[in-house]
């Protein structure tokens, strides 16, 4: 594939196993944006499109030099600055939003990552616990897609905010006060006024397969329970929020 398709290829110089693990799992979400981003095998035969360099590492930092030297490309360090190259670099711990962006503006511009900007969207989400928390939690983990989300603490609340803004994305709880989850899950996927489709994505502790198979009944994109796990749950923001990654 070439740039023009959204689709880039990594070359990672560099990390320790336990960052390669971690890296492991931010390509996994990457692969599921707009622009994608996939890591190079060892005997891949693409070229690579932007070079992913442990600049803190004396091995990895002359290794990518000899190779930049040759095929020049955009760059995002990790770890020290580079006097030589004249690259800044991102801080560990390697944060996976930070990170994405970083490749995302590398890309833009054709040239090394800066220190990373506030992504812009009109994608609106609703979230809707009666548990602060979660809703916290949850602020917290749309806010590096740029994603301002509005909050509901009952079931009541939710039904009246769908029913006056379109929302791309739901997160839902299950038991609220008043009506519950699934009836408002019903509520939003029969609203045959929206201009398009409103993804629902249940968020609860109801685990059991009878709650599961409510939930589908119920007509809602994705069921995950809590404690949700956080790789599992930035892939599910990513899958329904395509849009809302790219800046």
């Amino acid at each position: 594939m070439t740039q023009t398709e959204h689709s880039y290829c990594v070359d990672v110089i560099g990390f320790n196993p336990t960052e390669r693990l971690l890296l492991s799992s931010i390509f996994g979400l990457a692969a599921r944006r707009d622009p994608s981003f996939t890591q190079r095998g060892a005997t891949g035969t693409r070229a690579a499109d932007i070079y992913l360099v442990d600049s803190s590492d004396p091995a990895a930092l002359a290794e990518f030099r000899a190779v930049r030297a040759r095929y020049p490309k955009p760059t995002v360090l990790i770890g020290d600055p580079d006097p030589q190259s004249g690259l800044t670099a991102l801080p560990r711990p390697i944060q996976w939003a930070r990170l994405l962006q970083s490749f995302d503006e590398a890309v833009q511009s054709g040239g090394p990552s800066q220190a990373a900007k506030p992504l812009a969207t009109d994608t609106a989400v609703l979230v809707v616990d009666d548990n602060q928390t979660v809703r916290k939690f949850m602020e917290a983990k749309l806010q590096p897609f740029g994603i301002a989300a509005d909050f509901a603490e009952t079931g009541e609340q939710a039904v009246g905010l769908t029913g006056t803004k379109e929302y791309t994305c739901v997160f839902l709880d299950v038991v609220l006060p008043g009506i519950d989850g699934y009836q408002v899950c019903k509520l939003i996927k029969g609203n045959k006024q929206a201009v398009k489709r409103t993804a629902v994505v249940m968020l609860t502790s109801r685990s059991s397969p009878f709650d599961k198979l409510r939930g589908s009944l119920a007509g809602c994109d994705e069921y995950l329970t809590k404690p949700v796990d956080e790789n599992h749950l930035l892939e599910v923001i990513a899958k329904f929020l395509p849009k809302g990654a790219r800046p």
